[in-house]
């Protein structure tokens, strides 16, 4: 699944280094060029300070742009889709049907999700899983195909089929503030409970159903035989719902990792220009 893959992803993002300058530059995409895409709906980068389902304790004013914005033109260090993820987003408009399948889509068919499978399915033959694929090129690419399979049909169901079915949100709106244990607990918590499209605060059945059905469709229909079986269904779903938790934590956290650094650049810029007046 995606999010598995996002796991992994970091580590190896860690080890090349952070990016270029021109990398950074990517994220300032004005709202209103976003909002011209029939892809997708308008997109921002914004801060949350809410909790599922609570009122914030103070409301800072919105301009009308971002009282507008949908969804998120992030990307988790500079490259992995962060679409789903809002910060300072208490009165967002719902996503239509056509918005939460758009969105979702943009995420599962990005260039770095390609990237990652790949990556993912190379280090699942290295370590010989599955063993019933072989190996070679058409072992790698039964393994690909199985993984990207999988994260797609995890993705389409608890982000854009359920959500529509069950009239839910299934965006993440960062909390933004509070010690590290009450963010934690946001976190995770998003696995149980989501917000409707209406606002209000509910079970979390496009998570934890979706996910289920996901699970049930990819098992049964192109994992090898031995994989198919009732028991290795949950086993799936489990492993599904306790990467979630741990995504959701990334998202929690990753803004403030992305501002510290644009802190950092920022004095080092102020740094270097005074060194040059002085000069």
């Amino acid at each position: 699944m995606q999010w598995r893959i996002l796991g992994l992803a970091l580590l190896l993002l860690l080890a090349i280094g952070p990016p270029t300058h021109a990398q950074s530059a990517e994220l300032d995409v004005p709202s209103d060029q976003a909002a011209d895409s029939a892809a997708a709906p308008s997109l921002i980068v914004q801060s949350a300070n809410q909790d599922v389902g609570e009122k914030p304790d103070t409301v800072q004013p919105q301009s009308r742009q971002q009282t507008q914005s949908s969804a998120s033109n992030d990307r988790i260090l500079w490259t992995l889709p962060n679409f789903l993820t809002l910060e300072n987003a208490d009165n967002v408009p719902p996503l239509t049907p056509k918005q939460k399948f758009a969105v979702t889509a943009r995420g599962v068919f990005d260039p770095f999700e390609f990237v990652l499978v790949g990556f993912v399915a190379g280090l699942n033959q290295a370590s010989g899983s599955n063993p019933t694929y072989g190996g070679g090129v058409q072992g790698y690419a039964e393994r690909y195909g199985t993984a990207y399979g999988d994260n797609a049909i995890e993705n389409f169901m608890a982000s854009a089929v359920f959500p529509t079915a069950l009239h839910q949100d299934p965006r993440y709106y960062q909390l933004g503030q509070g010690g590290f244990f009450r963010r934690t607990k946001h976190a995770v918590g998003r696995v149980l409970f989501t917000r409707s499209d209406s606002g209000q605060k509910q079970l979390n059945y496009s998570e934890l159903g979706g996910g289920l059905t996901a699970a049930a469709v990819s098992t049964y229909s192109y994992h090898p035989e031995s994989e198919r079986g009732f028991g290795n269904v949950t086993s799936v779903w489990a492993s599904q719902m306790g990467w979630d938790a741990v995504t959701y934590m990334i998202k929690e956290f990753w803004p403030d990792l992305r501002k510290r650094k644009a802190q950092k650049q920022q004095l080092a810029q102020q740094t270097s220009e005074s060194v040059n007046r002085s000069r």
